[in-house]
């Protein structure tokens, strides 16, 4: 899969999930992480959702750009993303938070095949000796 792709795939599940946590932040706590649900919990899933659409739109605008020191940067903050949500779902399902593993298993699988994919793509990128 060409780079172009797989930041349109990621843009298309960013901007999904996103906008579900922002619309639906009750089914989304309730319904998929099964747990307590709480107002505090729906504002930081809207937060979180406003988030992801941002990445979603970000990735899309750049999904065509030649390599370059910002386009880098940027694919490096999106793995520091993907690597930083893993182990915080996780966490939620040891201590008690998340009730199933079906409640954090499929993100985190989700999140590892991202952060591959960034980092794949990251040792592809040819930047050597230029400037912006």
């Amino acid at each position: 899969m060409n780079r172009k792709i797989f930041l349109s795939l990621v843009s298309i599940v960013a901007i999904s999930i996103g906008t579900f946590a922002l619309l639906f932040p009750s089914i989304l706590i309730i319904d998929v992480k099964m747990a307590i649900p709480s107002e505090t919990a729906n504002v930081m899933a809207r937060t979180v959702g406003v988030l992801l659409i941002a990445f979603g739109v970000l990735n899309y605008l750049i999904r065509g750009q030649r390599d370059s020191q910002t386009f880098r940067s940027i694919l490096i903050a999106n793995l520091l993303l993907q690597l930083g949500l893993v182990p915080i779902d996780v966490f939620a399902y040891f201590s008690g938070v998340f009730l199933t593993l079906g409640s954090f298993l499929p993100n985190t699988i989700l999140h590892l095949v991202l952060a591959g994919g960034f980092v794949y793509y990251l040792k592809e990128m040819k930047t050597h000796g230029e400037t912006e």
